[in-house]
C-alpha cells in the first residue's frame, strides 16, 4: 500500500487546522523568502501561450484520394572504377549481344557505365553502353590519346520516341509494315570518327588488330581461374 500523505498542519475538525494562519507562516519559512526578495513575493512570468488560429474543415471532401508526389531525398554514389580500368584498356565483354567480343574502353560515362567500341570495322562493336560488371579486363592497352569522346554522353543514346497518332476506321483494319529504326546520320559520322582515329593507334601495334577480331571463348581443360588476361 502507499504511504498517506502528511501534512504539516493536521486537521482537528473538516475545515479547522491545528495551526494558525500566522503559525503556518512562520513555519513554511515565507517571511525568510519574503525578507530576501525585498519584502515582495517573487514573481514568475508564465511562458506566452501560441494559440494557432482555428482552421475550418472543409465543407466538402474528395471522392478519389489526391496523389501526393513522393520526393526522393536519397542522392546515389557515383560508381567506383575499377583500379584495372583505364581509358585504352582492352575489355572482353561477358553477356548481351556481343557476348565473347572484344573492346576498346574509352571513358566512364555520368551513369557510371563505361563507353566502349570495337571498333565497329573490325569485329562489329559500334559505340555503346556497358556496365563494369560483365566485362574483364586484360592487360593489352591502346593509346587513345588522339581519340575525342567528349561529345558521347548518356544523352547520345537515348532512343528518340515518336507520338503515334491515333488511327481512323480505314487505316484501323489495314496491316502496315513495321519500320525499322533508322541510325542518323550524325551517329554513323561520329563512329566514323572514332573509328579511324583508333585503327591508327591499333595498326601500329602488331597482331593487335588480329586479337580485336577474334572472338573469346573457352575450350575444354581451360581453367578460367588460371588464365592470365
Amino acid at each position: 500500500m502507499a504511504p498517506k500523505k502528511t501534512t504539516r498542519n493536521p486537521e482537528l475538525i473538516r475545515g479547522v487546522g491545528k495551526y494558525s494562519r500566522s503559525t503556518m507562516y512562520h513555519k513554511k519559512g515565507l517571511w525568510a523568502i519574503k525578507n530576501k526578495n525585498g519584502g515582495v513575493f517573487p514573481k514568475h512570468n508564465k511562458k506566452p501561450t501560441v494559440t494557432s488560429p482555428a482552421v475550418k474543415p472543409p465543407k466538402f471532401y474528395p471522392a478519389d484520394d489526391v496523389a501526393k508526389p513522393v520526393i526522393n531525398k536519397h542522392k546515389p554514389k557515383p560508381t567506383k572504377l575499377r583500379a584495372s580500368m583505364t581509358p585504352g584498356t582492352v575489355l572482353i565483354i561477358l553477356a548481351g549481344r556481343f557476348k565473347g567480343k572484344r573492346v576498346v574502353f574509352l571513358k566512364q560515362l555520368t551513369s557510371g557505365l563505361l563507353l566502349v567500341t570495337g571498333p565497329f570495322k573490325l569485329n562489329g562493336v559500334p559505340l555503346r553502353r556497358v556496365n563494369q560488371a560483365y566485362v574483364i579486363g586484360t592487360s593489352t592497352k591502346v593509346v587513345v590519346g588522339g581519340v575525342n569522346v567528349d561529345k558521347i554522353d548518356d544523352k547520345y543514346f537515348v532512343k528518340q520516341v515518336e507520338k503515334k497518332q491515333k488511327k481512323g476506321e480505314g487505316e484501323f483494319f489495314e496491316d502496315k509494315k513495321e519500320e525499322k529504326n533508322v541510325l542518323p546520320q550524325e551517329k554513323k559520322d561520329e563512329q566514323k570518327a572514332v573509328d579511324a582515329a583508333l585503327l591508327k593507334a591499333i595498326e601500329g601495334v602488331p597482331e593487335l588488330k588480329a586479337y580485336l577480331s577474334a572472338r573469346f571463348s573457352l575450350k575444354s581443360g581451360m581453367k578460367p581461374h588460371e588464365l592470365v588476361f
